[in-house]
């Protein structure tokens, strides 16, 4: 069987699709697997054995162009079995009725009936994305409850050579680093600042990692550079050589290798988390007005701290300080976030 996945737009979200690949080589042992996806995805997709190739997905996260949508989904007919779309919207529906794919898969959104001929209506029972993903891997009348749903856990494949080609790549930057472990951070986050761990307690927590002897990586993406910028430059003067601001300079494909390498990763509710938590690498993982309960960090070696209770509130901008960070993020004290970190480290 020939499988094509209509691909989410988001890297966190694209990580937790990797158990819905697993679960369909379980369920389907024979079946290829492509993913249609933006083509930023691509290094991710590339780490996941069970995805035959991706896609190139042209068109952007909000775009409709219903013609160029029927363009794509003609060049696909007569090549898959079945359709699985991850996605809500309509529009993502529509390359795969173009297609002709006989079996076209996905849960019950924005008016998709005509569209979608193996519709799930459901959803509610499955509280965790990634629940919601793996239960796509099912036919529609042997899906296990939530409560008895398999989810593997994703992962991207990584290896000693590449971690040391992109090392030698970026040799120059990390120059400060010799003899010390390195802990990354990821203080970006795509929802707003609100989301955003500030980046004076991050200072303080490299000031004080420094001080142990740790150098510090900070990645992200071209948009998070200032950011990332604000904490180096928060630090001391003869601190800041052994604080490295890599936003928006590695390809995403070199920042898992160097995320791969960090000793351990203090990051925001953001993309790059699962990342982390899909190299295997030890993580401590920060939430404000966003809830783990629906899309933690799947990774046995995560640590969350979150000091309110309740699910996502909506908000992107906060009103409790001038940088819009949220009053629950402040909270979180660097001491607090140390002595977790110890705790992982040991």
């Amino acid at each position: 069987m020939n499988i094509l996945v209509i691909g989410p737009s988001w890297v966190g979200d694209m990580m937790m699709s990797h158990s819905l690949y697993q679960t369909l080589k379980v369920q389907y042992p024979n079946c290829i697997i492509d993913v249609l996806a933006s083509n930023w995805c691509k290094p991710l997709l590339d780490r996941m054995p069970e995805v035959r190739q991706s896609l190139e997905m042209p068109l952007g996260h909000g775009d409709f162009s219903l013609r160029e949508r029927y363009k794509i989904g003609k060049s696909l007919r007569d090549q898959y079995d079945m359709a699985i779309i991850l996605p809500n919207s309509l529009k993502s529906a529509f390359i795969p009725f173009f297609a002709k794919i006989p079996i076209r898969r996905g849960w019950k959104g924005e008016s998709r009936y005509i569209f979608l001929n193996d519709l799930r209506h459901n959803k509610k029972d499955y509280p965790m994305m990634v629940q919601r993903y793996v239960a796509l891997g099912y036919e529609k009348n042997s899906i296990p409850t939530a409560k008895n749903l398999l989810c593997p856990t994703p992962y991207l494949t990584v290896n000693q050579d590449d971690i040391f080609e992109t090392k030698q790549y970026f040799a120059s930057q990390l120059s400060s680093e010799e003899g010390r472990l390195a802990i990354g951070f990821c203080p970006g986050a795509e929802f707003g600042p609100a989301k955003r761990w500030p980046h004076y307690h991050y200072a303080n927590l490299a000031k004080a990692l420094i001080k142990q002897n740790f150098a510090i990586r900070l990645f992200g993406s071209k948009k998070d550079h200032t950011i990332s910028e604000d904490i180096r430059l928060s630090l001391p003067e003869n601190l800041r050589p052994f604080c490295t601001n890599l936003a928006g300079k590695t390809s995403l494909s070199q920042a898992v290798d160097l995320i791969a390498d960090c000793r351990a990763i203090v990051t925001n509710d953001s993309g790059l988390m699962h990342v982390a938590a899909a190299v295997n690498c030890p993580l401590l993982a920060l939430y404000g007005p966003t809830s783990p309960q629906y899309t933690p960090p799947l990774s046995e070696k995560a640590v969350i701290i979150r000091l309110i209770k309740g699910d996502l509130i909506k908000i992107r901008k906060g009103t409790d300080s001038a940088e819009g960070y949220h009053q629950s993020l402040i909270d979180i004290q660097p001491h607090l976030v140390i002595e977790k970190l110890s705790d992982l480290l040991k």
